[in-house]
């Protein structure tokens, strides 16, 4: 049974920006909370878009069903204080599972869609579903430490600032282990009517990191290419699988790039 839910996500606006801009709802990975951590990925599409982070508090334990109506609600209320026709949802790993949960459900509340290194894989992933079925059994003390020894595989360490591997760090071991492994019993369950997901006409963009460690970042985005019929790959060749805290990635210059921007 989950524990009860003190905290209820909110949205974070991580730079100042002109609200009569597209909105444009970003949600971060599992384990990333920190608002350190999510200004560096969002930074520079202040110029273009009125920037929310989707926050899940640490000691938020709810299912999925939950976590999309609050986005959902969270979305709607923006849109009642300042309307607009264009909504941008972009998400990344543990995210991309929850935007994927969205769009079944309210599927024309955004305009365009970006998925980022998709963690819609890691139930088919045997290694991380025996770790994630062993993980309550971690002594607390080396969980402690899991942080550090994941960094390698979350991100390419020679490709970021130092200033971007301590917020990444810091995010990653903000998680109680409790939150850590609700979450890791998510990914486990998670599971998607890929029918609903075909009908979604709104351009769809698929960026994945060709050198994650994690997951099949590659193989998941062509997966997910064949349901949406409106979408397109960009494959990020020297990036590991938390892609938007290296130096040379930068999500504005990559949805120029992919004319993905409405003007």
């Amino acid at each position: 049974m989950l524990s009860k839910v003190r905290n209820r996500p909110y949205f974070f606006t991580p730079q100042p920006s002109n609200p009569s801009y597209p909105l444009f709802v970003f949600i971060p990975g599992m384990d990333e909370t920190g608002k350190e951590l999510m200004s560096i990925q969002t930074v520079g599409l202040e110029a273009a878009f009125n920037v929310r982070c989707f926050v899940i508090p640490p000691d938020n334990l709810t299912s999925w069903d939950k976590m999309t109506e609050e986005l959902a609600s969270l979305t709607q209320t923006e849109l009642e204080i300042v309307p607009q026709s264009l909504v941008y949802l972009c998400a990344e790993s543990f995210g991309s599972c929850l935007a994927l949960k969205v769009l079944e459900k309210f599927p024309r509340l955004f305009t365009k869609v970006i998925l980022i290194n998709s963690a819609s894989s890691f139930h088919r992933v045997f290694l991380l579903n025996l770790g994630s079925l062993l993980f309550p059994y971690t002594p607390q003390f080396f969980y402690k430490i899991s942080s550090f020894l994941s960094l390698p595989f979350l991100a390419n360490l020679s490709r970021i600032s130092p200033a971007a591997s301590q917020a990444l760090l810091k995010s990653t071991h903000s998680a109680p282990k409790e939150t850590a492994n609700q979450r890791l019993s998510l990914m486990r369950q998670f599971n998607i009517d890929e029918n609903k997901l075909s009908q979604i006409s709104q351009p769809v963009l698929l960026i994945a990191s060709k050198d994650d460690r994690l997951l099949p970042s590659e193989a998941e985005a062509q997966r997910l290419s064949n349901i949406f019929p409106n979408s397109q790959i960009i494959t990020l060749p020297n990036s590991g699988h938390a892609c938007l805290v290296q130096n040379d990635v930068n999500l504005y210059q990559i949805l120029l790039s992919a004319n993905f921007l409405i003007t």
